[in-house]
C-alpha cells in the first residue's frame, strides 16, 4: 500500500462522507516518490510526507478556485492508502495519478483548514494563477494562506465536521 495525499474540497469531502467513494480529479494526488527523494536527499519520511502534503494543500487551494460554493473556502488534503500510484515526474517531484477512485474505508485521515484560515485562503484563491506566473506579491498571499496548518481529523470525525460547518 502506498499512502497519498489527496488534494479536495469541502464540497468534495461531503460528496465522499455521503457517497462513501471520491474520484481524485484527474487522478491527481501527491506522495512521496523516488523524485521527491532524490530533491530532498536530507529529509526523512516524515519531512518528505510534509512536502507532499503541503503539494497537496497548494492544489487544494486551485479546487477551491473552480469550486462555487456556499461552503466555507477551507483546504482539505485527504491522506489515503491505496494499492497502485503511478508518479509523474513530468508534472512535479510529488504527483502521482491514481487509477480509479477511493473508498472512505482507504481513508486514514483528513486535514482541513480552521476558520482562522479563511480569510488568508479566500485572498489565496483570488491570486493563485498569479502566483504560479511568478508574480511576488500573489506569491506572498499564497504563502500566508500555506502558513496556516491544517488541522488533522480522523475518518470518523468527518461527519461531525461538516455538521458544524
Amino acid at each position: 500500500m502506498v499512502r497519498v495525499f489527496v488534494p479536495a474540497t469541502l464540497t468534495m469531502l461531503q460528496r465522499m462522507v455521503d457517497d462513501g467513494l471520491l474520484h481524485a480529479l484527474s487522478g491527481t494526488a501527491f506522495a512521496v516518490t523516488p523524485t521527491l527523494r532524490e530533491a530532498y536527499a536530507e529529509g526523512d519520511e516524515d519531512e518528505l510526507s510534509e512536502v507532499a502534503l503541503r503539494d497537496a494543500a497548494l492544489a487544494s487551494l486551485r479546487l477551491l478556485a473552480a469550486e462555487d460554493t456556499e461552503l466555507p473556502p477551507r483546504r482539505v488534503v485527504l491522506a489515503v492508502e491505496v494499492a497502485d500510484a503511478t508518479a509523474r515526474p513530468d508534472l512535479d517531484d510529488a504527483v502521482v495519478r491514481l487509477a480509479g477512485p477511493f473508498a472512505m474505508a482507504d481513508v486514514v485521515a483528513a486535514y482541513v483548514d480552521n476558520a482562522a484560515a479563511e480569510s488568508a485562503v479566500l485572498a489565496a484563491i483570488a491570486v493563485v494563477d498569479d502566483a504560479d506566473l511568478g508574480d511576488e506579491d500573489a506569491e506572498l498571499t499564497v504563502g500566508d494562506a500555506q502558513d496556516h496548518d491544517l488541522a488533522w481529523y480522523a475518518t470518523q470525525e468527518l461527519p461531525f465536521l461538516l455538521e458544524l460547518l
